[in-house]
Protein backbone atom coordinates (compact mmCIF):
# COMPACT_ATOMS: atom_id res chain seq x y z
CA UNK A 1 0.00 0.00 0.00
CA UNK A 2 1.28 3.45 -0.85
CA UNK A 3 0.21 6.41 1.22
CA UNK A 4 1.07 10.05 0.67
CA UNK A 5 1.67 12.64 3.35
CA UNK A 6 3.23 16.03 3.51
CA UNK A 7 2.74 19.41 1.91
CA UNK A 8 0.75 19.89 -1.24
CA UNK A 9 4.07 20.21 -3.08
CA UNK A 10 5.33 16.83 -1.91
CA UNK A 11 5.63 13.83 -4.20
CA UNK A 12 6.66 11.70 -1.25
CA UNK A 13 5.26 8.25 -0.74
CA UNK A 14 6.31 5.33 1.36
CA UNK A 15 5.69 1.63 1.66
CA UNK A 16 6.62 1.49 5.33
CA UNK A 17 4.12 1.49 8.15
CA UNK A 18 2.89 4.95 9.08
CA UNK A 19 2.88 5.57 12.86
CA UNK A 20 -0.32 6.80 14.42
CA UNK A 21 -0.79 10.54 14.73
CA UNK A 22 0.17 11.70 18.20
CA UNK A 23 -1.81 14.56 19.76
CA UNK A 24 -0.45 16.86 22.45
CA UNK A 25 -1.41 20.17 24.05
CA UNK A 26 0.67 22.66 25.99
CA UNK A 27 0.43 26.24 27.22
CA UNK A 28 3.09 28.84 27.90
CA UNK A 29 2.20 31.95 29.90
CA UNK A 30 4.16 35.17 30.27
CA UNK A 31 3.60 38.46 32.03
CA UNK A 32 5.08 41.22 29.91
CA UNK A 33 5.86 44.77 31.00
CA UNK A 34 4.23 46.22 27.86
CA UNK A 35 0.51 46.91 27.47
CA UNK A 36 -1.71 44.58 25.41
CA UNK A 37 -1.66 46.85 22.34
CA UNK A 38 2.16 46.80 22.23
CA UNK A 39 2.30 43.02 22.63
CA UNK A 40 -0.40 42.54 19.99
CA UNK A 41 1.60 44.77 17.62
CA UNK A 42 4.56 42.40 18.00
CA UNK A 43 2.38 39.77 16.29
CA UNK A 44 0.78 42.01 13.68
CA UNK A 45 3.53 44.38 12.52
CA UNK A 46 6.35 42.85 10.49
CA UNK A 47 8.99 45.35 11.65
CA UNK A 48 8.52 44.02 15.21
CA UNK A 49 7.57 40.44 14.28
CA UNK A 50 10.87 39.79 12.45
CA UNK A 51 12.76 40.49 15.68
CA UNK A 52 11.29 37.39 17.33
CA UNK A 53 9.63 35.17 14.68
CA UNK A 54 12.40 33.70 12.57
CA UNK A 55 13.21 30.34 11.10
CA UNK A 56 16.66 28.96 11.90
CA UNK A 57 19.19 28.64 9.13
CA UNK A 58 20.08 30.84 6.21
CA UNK A 59 18.32 32.36 3.23
CA UNK A 60 15.05 32.77 5.10
CA UNK A 61 12.10 34.27 3.25
CA UNK A 62 8.84 35.46 4.80
CA UNK A 63 5.50 36.37 3.28
CA UNK A 64 3.17 37.58 6.07
CA UNK A 65 -0.38 38.94 5.79
CA UNK A 66 -1.96 39.71 9.18
CA UNK A 67 -5.71 39.33 8.67
CA UNK A 68 -8.29 36.58 9.01
CA UNK A 69 -7.68 34.27 6.06
CA UNK A 70 -4.12 35.57 5.69
CA UNK A 71 -1.09 33.99 7.26
CA UNK A 72 2.59 33.45 6.77
CA UNK A 73 4.67 31.33 4.44
CA UNK A 74 8.29 31.15 5.60
CA UNK A 75 11.20 29.02 4.44
CA UNK A 76 14.90 28.60 5.12
CA UNK A 77 17.80 26.18 4.76
CA UNK A 78 19.24 24.72 7.95
CA UNK A 79 22.67 23.05 7.98
CA UNK A 80 22.99 20.16 10.43
CA UNK A 81 26.24 19.46 12.35
CA UNK A 82 27.12 16.70 9.86
CA UNK A 83 26.92 19.23 6.99
CA UNK A 84 23.67 17.95 5.51
CA UNK A 85 20.92 20.44 4.82
CA UNK A 86 17.26 20.54 5.79
CA UNK A 87 14.74 22.63 3.90
CA UNK A 88 12.42 24.20 6.49
CA UNK A 89 9.02 25.64 5.77
CA UNK A 90 6.32 27.00 8.05
CA UNK A 91 2.87 27.83 6.68
CA UNK A 92 0.15 29.40 8.77
CA UNK A 93 -3.37 30.80 8.36
CA UNK A 94 -5.21 33.15 10.72
CA UNK A 95 -8.67 31.94 11.73
CA UNK A 96 -9.64 34.62 14.27
CA UNK A 97 -8.16 37.97 15.25
CA UNK A 98 -9.60 40.22 17.96
CA UNK A 99 -7.38 43.28 18.30
CA UNK A 100 -5.42 43.36 21.58
CA UNK A 101 -7.35 40.30 22.87
CA UNK A 102 -6.89 37.12 20.84
CA UNK A 103 -5.24 35.51 17.80
CA UNK A 104 -6.15 32.01 16.62
CA UNK A 105 -4.16 30.41 13.82
CA UNK A 106 -3.20 27.06 12.36
CA UNK A 107 0.22 26.18 11.03
CA UNK A 108 2.21 23.32 9.65
CA UNK A 109 5.92 22.68 10.09
CA UNK A 110 7.48 21.08 7.02
CA UNK A 111 10.99 19.60 6.85
CA UNK A 112 12.32 18.40 3.48
CA UNK A 113 8.78 18.45 2.01
CA UNK A 114 7.38 16.27 4.85
CA UNK A 115 4.77 17.81 7.14
CA UNK A 116 6.18 16.96 10.57
CA UNK A 117 3.35 18.48 12.61
CA UNK A 118 0.28 20.68 12.33
CA UNK A 119 -1.04 22.85 15.14
CA UNK A 120 -3.94 25.00 16.26
CA UNK A 121 -2.65 27.92 18.35
CA UNK A 122 -4.64 30.33 20.50
CA UNK A 123 -2.82 33.37 21.85
CA UNK A 124 -4.69 35.49 24.41
CA UNK A 125 -3.80 38.91 25.78
CA UNK A 126 -5.12 40.19 29.13
CA UNK A 127 -4.28 43.01 31.50
CA UNK A 128 -1.89 41.76 34.17
CA UNK A 129 -2.29 42.52 37.83
CA UNK A 130 0.01 45.38 38.65
CA UNK A 131 0.34 46.55 35.04
CA UNK A 132 1.60 45.16 31.79
CA UNK A 133 -0.09 42.29 30.05
CA UNK A 134 -0.52 38.56 30.45
CA UNK A 135 -0.02 36.45 27.34
CA UNK A 136 -1.03 32.80 27.11
CA UNK A 137 0.02 30.65 24.12
CA UNK A 138 -1.95 27.38 23.94
CA UNK A 139 -0.98 24.92 21.23
CA UNK A 140 -2.82 21.77 20.19
CA UNK A 141 -0.45 19.78 18.01
CA UNK A 142 -0.74 16.68 15.84
CA UNK A 143 2.61 15.04 15.20
CA UNK A 144 2.39 13.42 11.77
CA UNK A 145 5.99 12.31 11.22
CA UNK A 146 8.22 11.44 14.15
CA UNK A 147 11.88 12.04 14.78
CA UNK A 148 13.21 8.65 15.85
CA UNK A 149 10.76 7.18 18.36
CA UNK A 150 9.02 10.56 18.73
CA UNK A 151 9.93 11.06 22.38
CA UNK A 152 11.84 14.28 21.65
CA UNK A 153 9.22 15.87 19.38
CA UNK A 154 7.07 17.58 22.02
CA UNK A 155 10.05 18.75 24.13
CA UNK A 156 11.64 20.15 20.94
CA UNK A 157 8.48 22.05 19.98
CA UNK A 158 7.82 23.29 23.51
CA UNK A 159 11.44 24.46 23.92
CA UNK A 160 11.34 26.23 20.56
CA UNK A 161 8.10 27.98 21.52
CA UNK A 162 9.55 28.98 24.90
CA UNK A 163 12.59 30.47 23.13
CA UNK A 164 10.24 32.32 20.78
CA UNK A 165 8.37 33.77 23.79
CA UNK A 166 11.72 34.86 25.25
CA UNK A 167 12.44 36.57 21.92
CA UNK A 168 9.03 38.26 22.06
CA UNK A 169 9.78 39.71 25.47
CA UNK A 170 13.16 40.98 24.26
CA UNK A 171 11.55 42.49 21.14
CA UNK A 172 9.09 44.51 23.19
CA UNK A 173 11.48 45.24 26.03
CA UNK A 174 10.84 43.29 29.19
CA UNK A 175 9.31 40.31 30.89
CA UNK A 176 8.23 39.16 34.27
CA UNK A 177 7.78 35.41 34.16
CA UNK A 178 4.86 33.47 35.54
CA UNK A 179 6.17 30.14 34.31
CA UNK A 180 4.64 27.80 31.84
Amino acid sequence: MTEQRGSDESDQSTDEAIPDVRHEIFSIARVLEADRATVFEAFSEDHVRRRWVRLPGSGATYDHVFRVGGGEDASSTFVLPDGSEEQLRNRSRYLDIVSDRRIVFVYEAIVNAVTRWASLVTVTFEDADGGGSALTWTEQVSFLARTGDGSADLPHLRTGTTLRMNGLSAAIGGIGGIGS
